[in-house]
């Protein structure tokens, strides 16, 4: 064999080596992110993970329903965790995803104390959300309240009208999938989704009358949609102190006899994957082995999961401000 059909072997056995270490280096990468992503989750022994510590778990981001959530927060309250502080920054979102949050608080609620440390924001949903615990702190400057209701639908008909479109319907009754944005919204219609609205509102109204002892005249000053800052959320009695963790910690040691000097441990209350932190992990691993084509296609695919999560369906408990010209 002469020497230049030696050296064409020779390349093609090290391209084939080189290939074998990088799929093997993504492998072991993606492995060791879900991996660590699954410890996340809190399935592993909590025995050793709380034992005499406080637990501290965190609500970020728009709230919606996730039942991974609430079995993390049950494992939660059969731990051995002394107490647990939750901060929270969070606009809300929708009323479903609030509500089940809410009642997973309360039966953590039930087992160990609980105490909300108001990090930036604690509007519609993220106030259902601090209500259910002992005790909220807050910043003087964050945000905390806007208590309503809305549920908003684009309607497209006027454009539809203009470009020479119809949809054609077929209902079973007048109001079924009504309304739908293709044709001029029917007073009976915006009849129908005002009374759902207000009955959602309603209930908003008396969960926070009763946890937070409000009459009739304090809640009418608070329950009108606004934000308000912290410092006027105390005077208002939707919080009960201005502060920081430390303010928390302080308040579980004087009330509920919690040991000031407990190591406080965070708590996440799902995978990492379900934040799509193993994706950004797995492209980076690709970056890092030449594979750089494949990394931009799992960035897209996770760009538009990440899309796809901000959806919100239904009745909202959301405080979004205006945006500006």
């Amino acid at each position: 064999m002469s020497l230049e059909a030696d050296q064409i072997v020779d390349r093609r056995n090290i391209r084939r080596k080189l290939t074998f270490w990088r799929v093997a280096a993504v492998l072991i990468a993606i492995a060791a992110a879900l991996g660590a992503a699954l410890l996340a989750t809190g399935r592993a022994p909590l025995a050793t993970a709380t034992a005499g510590s406080i637990a501290r778990i965190t609500i970020t981001g728009l709230i919606r329903s996730n039942q991974e959530r609430v079995e993390a927060l049950d494992r939660l309250g059969r731990s051995s965790a002394r107490a647990v502080i939750l901060h929270i920054n969070s606009p809300g979102g929708t009323s479903a995803g609030a509500e089940e949050l809410h009642s997973a608080l309360v039966r953590l609620k039930a087992k160990k104390p609980l105490v909300v440390v108001v990090d930036g924001l604690a509007a519609s949903g993220g106030y259902i959300t601090a209500i259910a615990s002992d005790h909220i702190v807050s910043l003087e400057t964050s945000l905390v309240g806007s208590i309503g209701v809305l549920m908003q639908y684009p309607n497209i008909s006027e454009l539809m009208q203009t470009l020479g479109i119809k949809v054609e319907t077929i209902r079973s009754t007048p109001l079924k999938a009504a309304p739908s944005g293709y044709e001029p919204t029917d007073p009976a219609a915006i009849e129908a989704i005002r009374s759902v609205v207000m009955d959602t509102y309603a209930w908003f109204r008396a969960m926070v009358k009763d946890r937070r002892g409000l009459d009739d005249a304090s809640l009418e000053k608070v329950a009108d949609g606004r934000v308000f800052t912290g410092r006027q959320a105390l005077g208002l009695k939707l919080i009960d102190e201005l502060g920081t963790e430390e303010t928390a910690l302080d308040w579980l040691a004087r009330e509920k006899q919690v040991d000031r000097q407990s190591p406080v441990r965070d708590y996440p209350l799902q995978a990492s994957f379900g934040d799509l932190t193993f994706l950004r992990v797995a492209t980076t691993a690709l970056d890092a082995v030449g594979l750089s084509k494949l990394s931009r296609h799992v960035a897209a695919w996770s760009a538009v999961q990440a899309l796809e999560s901000l959806n919100l369906d239904g009745i909202l408990t959301l405080w979004h401000p205006p945006a500006t010209n």
